[in-house]
């Protein structure tokens, strides 16, 4: 066992190795697309968490080269991949889904410094959580709450810049949530999810977190940089508001939109291309 322990670490290491010097990333990209698709088969727990074990060690050999900011794997379907337009954050997630309900989400999020100095690695951990997530609370490395992000922008508020992040979170088997949140790099180089700069017109939340029924689509995006466009949420009946496993689009659109550092709601807008 000792010795199988050795030759799986010393493939790793040449995997990662070759990340970082680019020798064959046609092979890397292979070798996950393979992992990706191992740990959605009907394996025990044991083994999915052996295959994602060496999943994280070749992102984290990725994350830390010096090509992570020009380089991104192509064709992998369970792999997000995203750089913010500044080309100064790129952040990189994953799910994996285990038998008994303990599925866990993995980010890692690599700032470009300002500076001639190493990319700074954050390394997030987060669990499937039948709680909402909050929209009043300010969240941060040690209580993530777990999400798969696919667009981020950056824009300043009180002088400072921030990024604005879509993200998923799969919730449980009846409800999906998507939300809208903010990264901040605090002091010490913190990671701090979360600002007030979403005004509904009655007060100002840290993030905007939607839930829906699981088998609804719902869309949210970037149209420009400082407008972000979704459905608008009903649910299927009267009497089951508030039920947020019956909620779908209705067909109508709201936004939010940049002005003066906040990002402001405006409902029923006309989506029509002018």
């Amino acid at each position: 066992m000792k010795r199988i322990f050795l030759i799986i670490t010393l493939l790793i290491f040449l995997i990662c190795n070759s990340i970082n010097s680019q020798t064959n990333p046609t092979g890397i990209t292979r070798d996950l697309e393979g992992m990706f698709s191992r740990i959605r088969e009907n394996l025990n727990r044991k083994e999915k968490l052996s295959i994602n074990d060496s999943i994280r060690l070749i992102i984290e050999g990725y994350a830390a080269s010096d090509t992570v900011f020009k380089h991104r794997f192509s064709n992998l379907r369970f792999l997000g991949q995203i750089t913010s337009p500044d080309s100064l954050v790129k952040i990189i997630t994953w799910n994996l889904i285990l038998e008994d309900g303990g599925n866990r989400y993995f980010c890692y999020i690599i700032r470009r410094p300002f500076r001639d100095s190493k990319n700074k690695i954050y390394k997030l951990t987060g669990t499937y959580n039948e709680a909402t997530i909050r929209s009043d609370t300010i969240y941060s490395e040690s209580n993530w709450y777990g999400a798969l992000y696919y667009d981020l922008r950056p824009f300043v508020t009180a002088n400072e810049t921030s990024y604005v992040l879509l993200g998923l979170d799969y919730g449980n088997s009846f409800i999906t949530r998507k939300l809208i949140d903010v990264l901040n790099f605090g002091s010490g180089n913190s990671l701090v999810f979360g600002k007030k700069c979403f005004s509904d017109g009655k007060q100002l939340q840290p993030r905007v977190v939607f839930e829906y029924a699981s088998t609804a689509v719902m869309s949210l995006k970037f149209v420009t940089n400082v407008t972000i466009v979704f459905d608008h949420l009903s649910p299927s009946s009267p009497d089951l508001k508030e039920n947020r496993q019956f909620y779908g689009p209705d067909f109508t659109f709201d936004s939010y939109t940049l002005e003066n550092g906040l990002w402001r709601l405006k409902s029923n807008i006309d989506v029509r291309n002018k």
